[in-house]
């Protein structure tokens, strides 16, 4: 609590942000999926081709040595492959598999039924106020 008795508003955040991930992640979890395997699976289904290990890092705001285990967790589970690069045979890039795409397509359906459970315990109103709110907040932290 800060001076004046009152929560900071990062624990009130921090807490709130915590809870829907948990609520997410349980989500995924029939799937064999979390937030971060779902998010990697996302970005090389959006990407429509094989990335570069280093450009799926990028997308995905992570460091590469975390990319390589979530790659080799995908890879292990037949949903993500390696294979080289033509253009560069340094670079090894990771590519979706059908298995892949059939899993990512399933979590996003499961995303979207916790999602609309978690939102559903809202008036209208105040979903309305809460999507304005985050894109106010996220504007203000950019």
């Amino acid at each position: 609590m800060n001076e004046s008795g009152r929560e900071l508003l990062a624990v009130h955040v921090a807490g709130a942000l915590h809870a829907v991930e948990s609520r997410l992640d349980s989500a995924l979890e029939p799937l064999g999926l979390s937030l971060a395997k779902l998010g990697v699976l996302a970005k090389l289904d959006a990407a429509g081709e094989p990335l570069p290990m280093r450009a799926l890092a990028e997308r995905c705001a992570c460091v590469r040595s975390n990319i390589t285990q979530l790659v080799d967790r995908l890879e292990a589970e037949g949903l993500v492959n390696r294979i080289d690069d033509p253009q560069d045979r340094r670079s090894i890039r990771a590519a979706l598999t059908p298995a892949g795409r059939a899993r990512h397509a399933a979590g996003l359906r499961s995303l979207e039924r916790a999602e609309a459970q978690l939102l559903a315990r809202l008036p209208a109103k105040q979903r309305d106020q809460l999507l304005s709110l985050l894109d106010a907040l996220r504007e203000a932290a950019s």
